[in-house]
């Protein structure tokens, strides 16, 4: 067997005991679930808590670990890949991972509703550290939004929406503009962004962000809209694990 993780809003913990994690919608537009392999270490197998974390308040992510048979068809490959994934069995796509010199950015997407019975377990998994250190004199994240913008740095601007989005008031009237962004995982930062912020105007832009032409997009748009509607209540277990049964 092969053990993937797949990330999600603590929000949808009682929707995946009951019937599994929700889909996304994939390569070819096929729906399914976007995961990582397990790995020894555990900063690779969590990387996208990177990209994730921070957009979703206070309840924050938990992983939910897949339990796969080895010849489960997957596709595996890197996010940015113009080529396309690869289609592979479950276990060749973890030794395909485990092999990388560099394994950040690639992901694992089963073509197929991952059922209750293949959830091996639901736990809290901690933030890592951040890459750089934000000191007390630096710019501020807005400044650094225009600033990344004028230089065209497509990294620089997402690590900037990432700063901002930890804030539960933004400037919005000064980030919308970013819905016309050419590169999409802007696009989808920017929504991942703004899912928490109480400002006037968030629910229409990001209604507005489900209609864009890139399925990451819309994904990320449509998560951070259910993210807002869901109710903050609940209380997180004593020793922060939740087991399914």
């Amino acid at each position: 067997m092969a053990m993937f993780v797949h990330l999600t809003p603590r929000a949808n913990i009682s929707r995946v005991r009951r019937s599994g994690p929700d889909t996304a919608t994939g390569p070819g537009g096929t729906p399914g679930v976007y995961c990582f392999p397990v790995l020894p270490s555990y900063t690779v197998t969590h990387q996208w808590l990177r990209e994730l974390t921070g957009h979703h308040g206070p309840r924050g992510l938990v992983g939910v670990y897949l339990t796969l048979a080895d010849e489960q068809p997957v596709t595996v490959g890197h996010y940015d890949d113009s080529d396309g994934p690869r289609r592979v069995g479950a276990a060749e796509a973890v030794r395909i991972v485990a092999g990388l010199p560099e394994p950040r950015g690639w992901e694992v997407f089963i073509p197929r509703r991952v059922g209750r019975g293949e959830v091996h377990r639901i736990r809290e998994v901690r933030r890592l550290a951040e890459t750089r250190p934000h000191p007390r004199d630096a710019p501020l994240p807005i400044d650094l939004v225009a600033d990344a913008c004028e230089r065209r740095d497509t990294a620089a601007l997402r690590e900037a929406l990432a700063l901002i989005g930890r804030r539960r008031r933004g400037p919005l009237d000064r980030i919308a503009s970013l819905t016309g962004h050419p590169e999409p995982l802007v696009r989808a930062t920017l929504a991942e962004t703004i899912a928490d912020w109480t400002v006037p105007g968030v629910d229409a832009l990001l209604s507005r962000m489900t209609r864009d032409p890139d399925h990451k997009v819309r994904e990320a748009a449509g998560l951070a809209l259910e993210t807002r509607a869901t109710p903050r209540v609940g209380r997180w277990p004593a020793d922060g694990r939740w087991v399914v049964p």
